[in-house]
């Protein structure tokens, strides 16, 4: 089973899309929060200091037990999760909704695509995960 699936390349010098998959579509359904539950989404310098502006201690929401990586690259700490069901700290439990939703980490914004940069190229693929707004029949192509 393949994890990532290609979609789509940007030449970073035109700006020219090349879609690579035309049947490709994403909805991101209201009320699912299956990504916050199933993901560990690491967090950058930048996502960290923009949650503590809104009052939040890292303490809370950093989980420095956990570090993610990219093959051998860094990428950050983890997200915490809450120890009865597994979802992240900012999850609301009964709306399934984000509560920092409009200061979300990167890892988040761009949920379920995973961008990289090869030479001239940004290549956008969907990683193969369950979410069920993947291929969705109101969902918009890439």
């Amino acid at each position: 089973m393949e994890k990532e699936r290609l979609l789509a390349k940007i030449n970073l010098k035109t700006g020219e899309l090349e879609v690579v998959d035309e049947d490709f579509r994403f909805k991101c359904l209201d009320n699912c929060g299956l990504c916050c539950i199933e993901n560990d989404i690491p967090l950058r310098e930048e996502d960290i200091e923009r949650i503590k502006s809104l009052g939040y201690d890292e303490d809370y929401f950093v989980d420095f037990t956990k570090m993610v990586y990219r093959g051998p690259k860094f990428l950050g700490y983890a997200m915490k999760k809450r120890p009865f069901d597994d979802a992240c700290v900012f999850l609301d439990p009964e709306t399934k909704r984000c509560r920092i939703y409009e200061h979300r980490p990167l890892a988040c914004r761009l949920y379920p695509f995973a961008l990289v940069k090869h030479r001239d190229y940004l290549e956008i693929y969907v990683r193969n995960v369950n979410c069920p707004g993947i291929n969705h029949p109101e969902g918009v192509p890439i």
